[in-house]
């Protein structure tokens, strides 16, 4: 495949200080598609550098892939050894570490951001789902409940929680982050939702239906997983999107809902 982009795309919002009276959606537009490892339980996407950043999960099969966009090839891999379950990852605001969450092994690996080489682990608590960095530098990562946690990029301490909402109830099942300039985009596990998070504040600024890329899925679909994978692509307004084990990377604009 042949993808060119850039740059990395990585920030917050600004702060609303009440709800939105009716929360904007919007729907997925496909651009173009692209091959994806059919093998490859996706559970963190991100550009970087002209790269693709992947982890993905199960114990035995997780691993974390750095994929030239340009010509496809895999040019950094390393597995996680049993029983470490792979979780998001993501590349810090100043490009020093990539982290790789797992998912109930409390563990977080801090990597090289070329080589993808372990260099250091660090333990938390609870799960671990996704994770992106925001423009001011913090960690933030979800664990699969309506909370998000902030966290030092270095050493991974907590600095801060988010009680996410929509109009006034808990949104929960967070899993994927991706940190745009307009909040975080978090897939909504077993849904073909994505929710906008503004962290600031923690209310949901907008939903996405993503529901048309697995039906252009077709025959396809069967025998894959759910929606997992947000990666912004630089430079533009449009992402990457994926999911586990499925056969095709998307290259998505989002729609105003009845625009």
């Amino acid at each position: 495949m042949t993808l060119v982009v850039l740059a990395c795309v990585s920030a917050c919002s600004s702060a609303e200080s009440t709800p939105p009276a009716d929360v904007p959606g919007f729907d997925v537009r496909i651009e173009r598609t692209f091959p994806h490892d059919p093998t490859a339980f996706t559970q963190g996407f991100e550009i970087d550098d002209g790269r693709l950043i992947e982890g993905t999960g199960r114990s035995g099969q997780s691993r974390i892939t750095a994929t030239d966009l340009a010509s496809g090839e895999v040019v950094a891999r390393a597995d996680l050894p049993v029983p470490l379950f792979g979780e998001g990852i993501t590349r810090t605001r100043d490009g020093a570490t990539v982290w790789q969450l797992t998912w109930q092994n409390g563990i977080a690996i801090a990597r090289d951001p070329d080589t993808l080489a372990e260099k250091a682990r660090v333990q938390y608590a609870g799960e671990g789902w996704g994770i992106c960095a925001l423009a001011d530098g913090r960690l933030v990562t979800s664990d699969g409940s309506s909370t998000l946690t902030l966290r030092d990029p270095s050493s991974f301490d907590v600095t801060g929680t988010v009680a996410v909402t929509r109009s006034g109830e808990p949104r929960d099942r967070l899993n994927e982050l991706e940190c745009t300039p307009d909040g975080v985009l978090a897939n909504v596990w077993q849904t073909n939702d994505i929710v906008r998070i503004d962290t600031t504040s923690g209310l949901v600024t907008a939903d996405i239906d993503a529901s048309p890329l697995r039906s252009a899925l077709g025959s396809d679909a069967d025998g894959v997983d759910v929606l997992n994978g947000i990666a912004a692509v630089p430079g533009t307004d449009r992402f990457l999107m994926t999911g586990k084990l499925w056969p095709t990377t998307f290259e998505v604009s989002l729609v105003p809902r009845n625009s």
